[in-house]
């Protein structure tokens, strides 16, 4: 853990030895009463906690805040076929830690549905990782992450202004390192399931203004797709 977090409702009381951020601060940091360390609150400011007391169950904690809040996140949201769970876990730490706003997972025509009812949606997990890839990347800010929503839905949800790509090996136009982003428009990229787009799909992604872009003739696995279209796209916003 680069930064350390903690949510709002947590900072006035004690936290538990068993917790994971206690064992990072006294093992891994190797903190003593009196010493700081990199804390932040999530989607709040960052700052510095202090270790004031430690005993057998209990570690208290003090905080101080920046006054200035992390940047915003990158005005990019990602819709994707909902891909089985391990990679939507790839996906997930991967958007998070590069500043990614907002996250889809919708359900296509060619997506697998049993994969919505994993787990890994369930029991919470899925903003675990949220919190363990802002904290890798030293920011508060974690995206929106929504997994219920078909690919209709959320295409009927996009905002206007919104510049859109998705990424298509098979009837892509143009390469994406070539497309052209409209100034500071937000931007919106589709990643088909691990099936790929269906003729609908395709269809619907058109209907709504989306450019059918490849990264290359090389067939790459959704969660590395995902990364090089984003650092592709903070590139051209000069957010790298």
């Amino acid at each position: 853990m680069n930064l350390i977090l903690f949510e709002p409702a947590e900072i006035a009381g004690p936290l538990s030895r068993h917790d994971t951020r206690a064992a990072h601060i006294l093992d891994v940091l190797r903190r003593k009463p009196g010493d700081t360390f990199d804390a932040g609150l999530v989607n709040g400011p960052r700052g510095k906690g202090t270790l004031a007391t430690v005993n057998a169950e209990l570690l208290t904690l003090t905080f101080t805040w920046d006054a200035l809040p992390p940047p915003p996140l990158a005005p990019i949201t990602l819709l994707v076929g909902l891909p089985r769970p391990q990679t939507v876990r790839k996906i997930l730490h991967a958007a998070t830690e590069l500043g990614v706003a907002v996250v889809h997972f919708v359900a296509t025509e060619k997506s697998e549905p049993g994969y919505a009812q994993s787990t890994l949606w369930s029991s919470g997990e899925w903003r675990r990782h949220l919190l363990e890839a802002a904290q890798q990347a030293f920011d508060t800010r974690l995206p929106e992450v929504t997994h219920d929503r078909s690919l209709a839905a959320a295409l009927a949800a996009l905002a206007k202004n919104f510049t859109r790509f998705a990424l298509d090996n098979y009837e892509a136009t143009a390469p994406f390192s070539e497309c052209h982003l409209m100034g500071d428009a937000p931007v919106a990229l589709a990643f088909g399931p691990e099936r790929g787009w269906s003729r609908l799909d395709r269809e619907a992604l058109r209907a709504h203004g989306f450019t059918l872009a490849h990264l290359g003739a090389r067939v790459l696995r959704t969660e590395t797709a995902t990364v090089a279209a984003i650092a592709l796209v903070k590139a051209r916003l000069r957010l790298l």
